[in-house]
């Protein structure tokens, strides 16, 4: 049953010309009415009605992008490849000849935000949703995002993941284009075991993030299978799990944390003779750290990241990463959005990983 304004002017006990001037924001309106308005429109889930209201399922040229960070290289590459299929050139007239206007939404990685987006593209009916990045663990989250891209779905809007694993409930989603993430990890932590290195430090991003864990599962699964990460120390020098744990240290996927975890890490493990970050911003803030304690990369210490954001290769030494085909993948995850491309079988594809090796890993002195 359709939600009127009618019925939200009702359950806030207000008249419905009150609503009209809440929700439009064109008259002022007393703080705790504004309140109980905007309770009311939640708790009913009230769809506003646009310029297409005449058409009750009708979407419409709106197209959201959600992003953790525009001005993180991982999403805005994305973001713009999306764009480049949602909102590309015309006829060269002037007019629209078919695009969409993409809106890019920073969430600034606050799931509530996250959630606020959706509904605010629900109430204007978009044509699509691209949801970029890595996605919060937690039920409760997990539940709201099914149950707010479920209602996004039914009323006609086309909702793709790119770069995040789909929900447990997933059948709202046309397609999901995950990351390698694990083999990835797993990759980099094997070339660093073939140089000869065994004590591998590790700056992870957040750990309720599904990226997160990801490459950090497939960095001790190679640990793992060389006899590094075991229950107990092993003979070929592994110290357990346990000191995998003092080895790797958790915070967010920026600079200034990849330095302030390494300072942690070195002086948690002085050892170490590697370290790998959680993406390449980190692993710059971790070359500084390196460098102001007076150590040398690759002789001293070895580092990599992932992602090959575009500076990887211009840092010196040239950043030893793992590439991630970032602009294939938002703008597939665009066509995907416009139609313009069938989704994959079974609506998931998952997107290969490659090791990038380059001049900042080397073999361990000594």
């Amino acid at each position: 049953m359709t939600v009127t304004l009618a019925d939200v002017a009702a359950r806030a006990r207000v008249s419905p010309a009150t609503v009209s001037r809440v929700l439009n924001g064109n008259y002022p309106v007393a703080a705790s009415t504004r309140e109980r308005v905007l309770r009311a429109v939640d708790d009913l889930d009230y769809v506003l009605n646009g310029p297409a209201s005449s058409l009750a399922a009708a979407t419409s040229d709106l197209v959201g992008i959600l992003v953790n960070d525009i001005a993180d290289p991982f999403f805005g590459i994305m973001a713009g490849a999306a764009q480049t299929q949602i909102g590309g050139p015309g006829d060269g007239s002037g007019r629209a000849g078919g695009e969409k206007l993409a809106v890019i939404c920073n969430t600034g990685g606050s799931p509530e935000r996250e959630l606020t987006y959706l509904t605010l593209l629900q109430r204007q009916r978009a044509a699509a949703v691209v949801l970029t990045g890595g996605a919060v663990e937690n039920p409760a989250h997990q539940a709201a995002m099914s149950a707010k891209l479920t209602k996004l779905a039914d009323a006609g809007t086309r909702i793709v993941f790119c770069g995040r694993p789909p929900l447990p409930e997933g059948d709202a989603l046309v397609a999901a284009l995950t990351f390698d993430n694990r083999g990835g990890g797993r990759r980099l932590a094997e070339h660093l075991i073939s140089l000869g290195h065994r004590r591998i430090g590790y700056v992870a991003g957040p750990p309720e993030r599904t990226t997160t864990r990801h490459r950090l599962e497939g960095h001790r699964e190679a640990l793992r299978a060389a006899g590094l990460d075991a229950a107990g120390a092993g003979a070929d020098g592994g110290r357990g799990s346990d000191d995998q744990e003092l080895l790797t240290v958790h915070g967010p996927y920026d600079r200034r944390s990849g330095y302030e975890a390494t300072l942690e890490l070195l002086r948690r493990a002085p050892d170490v003779t590697a370290i790998v970050a959680a993406n390449d911003t980190v692993a710059l803030g971790a070359c500084a750290a390196v460098r102001d304690q007076g150590i040398r990369i690759p002789q001293d210490i070895s580092v990599a990241g992932f992602d090959d954001l575009p500076f990887s290769v211009d840092a010196v030494p040239a950043l030893t990463t793992v590439r991630l085909p970032l602009f294939e993948a938002g703008a597939r995850a665009g066509r995907l959005a416009m139609g313009k491309e069938n989704p994959p079988p079974g609506g998931i594809a998952t997107i290969a990983a490659e090791l990038m090796i380059r001049g900042s890993t080397a073999a361990p002195r000594g």
